[in-house]
């Protein structure tokens, strides 16, 4: 008798929790926030124009309306900083003594003007069957002055990559890029630039924890897009309902849950980033303003508006093999008809393409939520992803599945191992 008592005392606790989440995040209100940041007077919220200064805005207050701190108590809500952008006049390079083309090298700079004569730059050889892209990019990322001899295999991307003009973190070195199959033992190169400074802002709110208030809980999403591209019948507003309007509205929503419920055991922060579709700059900022050991997991939630491979009540976590982060979601999630499974798309490399990537790689376990199919979603990057194509309904679900799934986690009885494998 004293086991079925318990056993219903179990059962009423449950449903009353699921009565909760359900009266405490609704579709009705994910539809408003959704629609609200995939509409057209955004215009794509592309960084550095008004569109996303008004999603930025619009954030803002939800934030202050749900409750949430400051990070600095000042009562600002924005996370401002300010990249370079070099736009390159003149520019010359020999090797051994033979003269360059303009067109035939390329050049990414971070300061007005720098000259390396055959010194003060590392000279780094990109051979056949490496990575180019990502060795290009580690250069640029690095505080160092770099050529790169790149084998004339890379030919094709090379040509694709050497008018890449996004802005750079002050400080970062200058970088040159050309094709030779040579060795190099004597090198001369110089270029002026024209250099302005471009300014970025996360949104950032925060519900402080109790007793574990020093470790800290983040559910983030991006909520930049492509702003206005080429038409497509007649459209030239790129919404970006499902990437990432459908994140920023899961966090918001989140936001407002956590606050209602009131203060959990750690520090939980919620915030959208800019600029993650041109190099994931927002969220490479607000990983150098945290000790990465003090974060004891990332909830990135990224494009969750469309119905996953397996169909409704379902999404999947990158990187579920790098820590137990999924399996202490998945526990949570028990009897709730919810399945989180492992990324089905692992040739994509998805754990290393959001906003999860940079705290991943200090050991955070760090993943990314979503239900993108990558090899098939026909409205990725287009001027159709709009609030129209989204299953919001299953979208809430999911929402509420974050939600009851971080239980543990932002209570503090369960941490998420670290992650050790990065690329």
């Amino acid at each position: 008798m004293r086991y079925i008592l318990f056993l219903f005392v179990l059962i009423q606790s449950g449903s009353g929790f699921a009565q909760k989440i359900t009266r405490l995040i609704k579709e009705k209100n994910v539809n408003a926030t959704l629609k609200t940041l995939a509409a057209d007077d955004m215009q794509g919220r592309k960084p550095n124009t008004p569109g996303i200064e008004k999603a930025a805005a619009f954030i803002i207050n939800s934030f202050k309306k749900a409750g949430l701190e400051t990070a600095k108590g000042d009562g600002n809500y924005l996370q401002s900083f300010n990249l370079v952008k070099a736009e390159t006049g003149d520019k010359k390079l020999s090797l051994n003594g033979k003269v360059i083309s303009v067109g035939e090298f390329a050049v990414f700079a971070s300061s007005a003007k720098f000259s390396w004569p055959n010194q003060g730059a590392d000279v780094v050889y990109i051979k056949p069957g490496e990575n180019f892209v990502q060795k290009v990019f580690g250069a640029m990322e690095s505080n160092k002055d770099v050529l790169m001899i790149a084998d004339t295999s890379h030919t094709r991307i090379f040509n694709r990559l050497k008018n890449y003009k996004s802005p750079r973190w002050e400080g970062t070195g200058n970088v040159v890029v050309t094709l030779s199959n040579e060795t190099v033992n004597e090198y001369q190169a110089e270029a002026t630039s024209a250099v302005t400074f471009v300014p970025y802002s996360n949104v950032l709110g925060i519900i402080p924890g109790k007793s574990l208030k020093n470790e800290i809980v983040v559910f983030s999403a991006h909520y930049d897009h492509l702003g206005i591209g080429k038409p497509v019948e007649n459209d030239s507003i790129y919404n970006g309902a499902n990437d990432d309007a459908s994140g920023t509205t899961a966090v918001i929503a989140l936001a407002k849950y956590f606050r209602k419920l009131g203060p959990q055991e750690r520090t939980i922060i919620f915030v959208a980033f800019t600029a993650e579709e041109s190099g994931g700059f927002g969220s490479t900022y607000f990983s150098k303003q945290y000790d990465p050991l003090s974060v004891k997991a990332m909830f990135n939630i990224e494009m969750i508006g469309t119905e996953s491979k397996w169909g409704t009540n379902s999404a999947f976590i990158t990187g579920y093999e790098k820590s137990d982060f999924g399996q202490i979601l998945q526990n949570d999630l028990q009897g709730s008809g919810f399945t989180f499974h492992p990324d089905p798309y692992p040739d994509q490399n998805l754990f290393y393409r959001s906003d999860n990537a940079t705290l991943a790689r200090l050991g955070v376990p760090a993943h990314t939520i979503s239900t993108s199919k990558m090899d098939s979603e026909k409205f990725y990057h287009t001027a159709n992803d709009e609030f129209e194509t989204l299953d919001t309904k299953n979208m809430t679900r999911i929402i509420r599945a974050i939600a009851i799934s971080s239980k543990a986690i932002v209570n503090g009885s369960k941490t998420p191992t670290r992650v050790t494998e990065v690329n």
